[in-house]
């Protein structure tokens, strides 16, 4: 099944086709700039009548424009009844709290029990579809052992105005960890680290580039010569021990690159307790934290993040969302054996 979506080229048009077509079709169409694109190398595009396929073609104000759309085709993605805590959601967007252990979206080697799958299910049919296709649009992910936050979208015009969002750097991602030692500007170690430095308010900046390890390709790695532009900000919340080993820190993304809590937090030699990639073989001293705390942080089973902010302006309303997510159970658990309050 298709339908048509019919308008006219406005006054001052951009001279290609393509881009006059983002600029003029219906918002309740829900088709984004790479939709349309595609749309017109089909030969779904008609102008006065005509089919173009070249998305140069030089258009004119006042132009007939018929979009032939196909009905959003069924995911290959299979729909699975998963139990999700859903912070928001509405026509266009859904925000959830993914547990630690969920992988965000299925791959070669978890190929189900992820949270598209579950979305899937739980949006049915008010996925109108994202690229052609019944799926949820995900526009960023967060670790499998990563908790927290998440927003997908469940239209095509939601997914590019958030994908433009984050590109841009304007959404608010806040994260809770629990580090190894304590990120202080006091200490002098800190300051001769390459790529880190200190802010007002004993902010600890770091920025580097980061890309994948020489000879681990699960991993990321900080470099100064090659990779993508990575910038992490943490301050701290809680110094915990005595005398102080570990902290738990708030974390916020100017850059949202692979693991980049983890890589540059690990850079600075304050690796979060629990990864089992960055985190390193380190012992907190039952001196410090006692005999329960040494315990909590050898045993704990993951790398202690979560995603507790996240703010963005709505893609369709233009409305400032901002959701919270309190620390959960393990890492609320793992903080008070370190001395700490949650």
């Amino acid at each position: 099944m298709t339908f048509a979506v019919e308008f006219s080229i406005g006054p001052n048009p951009p001279a290609r086709l393509d881009k006059a077509l983002a600029r003029d079709v219906p918002a309740e169409a829900a088709l984004s700039r790479s939709r349309l694109a595609r749309l017109i190398a089909e030969g779904a595009v008609t102008v006065d009548d005509v089919v173009v396929t070249d998305p140069r073609f030089r258009i004119a104000e006042g132009a007939a424009i018929c979009v032939a759309v196909a009905d959003a085709a069924e995911s290959h993605i299979e729909s699975e009844d998963i139990r999700l805590d859903i912070v928001f959601e509405d026509d266009d967007l859904i925000v959830v709290n993914k547990p630690a252990g969920m992988v965000v979206h299925p791959a070669p080697g978890t190929p189900g029990g992820t949270l598209v799958n579950a979305l899937i299910h739980h949006c049915g049919d008010t996925l109108s579809g994202v690229g052609g296709m019944k799926r949820p649009g995900i526009v960023h992910r967060i670790d499998k052992d990563t908790s927290g936050l998440l927003v997908a979208a469940k239209t095509d015009r939601a997914h590019h105005a958030l994908a433009d969002q984050f590109a841009a750097h304007t959404v608010e991602r806040r994260y809770l960890a629990i580090c190894y030692g304590v990120p202080d500007a006091n200490d002098p170690r800190l300051r001769g680290i390459k790529g880190a430095s200190f802010e007002a308010g004993n902010i600890l900046k770091v920025q580097t580039l980061l890309g994948r390890h020489r000879t681990d390709r699960q991993r990321q790695a900080v470099s100064f010569t090659a990779g993508r532009h990575a910038v992490t900000r943490s301050r701290i919340l809680q110094p915990l021990g005595a005398p102080p080993c570990a902290a738990l820190i708030e974390c916020w993304l100017e850059t949202g690159r692979t693991h980049q809590i983890r890589v540059h937090m690990a850079h600075c030699g304050h690796g979060l307790i629990g990864d089992p990639v960055y985190g390193g073989r380190r012992k907190l001293s039952p001196k410090a934290v006692g005999e329960a705390g040494t315990t909590a942080a050898a045993e704990f089973g993951r790398q202690a993040l979560h995603a507790a902010t996240l703010g963005f302006v709505h893609p369709v309303t233009g409305t400032s969302l901002q959701f919270a997510s309190e620390m959960p159970v393990d890492m609320c658990d793992l903080l008070r054996n370190l001395g700490g309050t949650s």
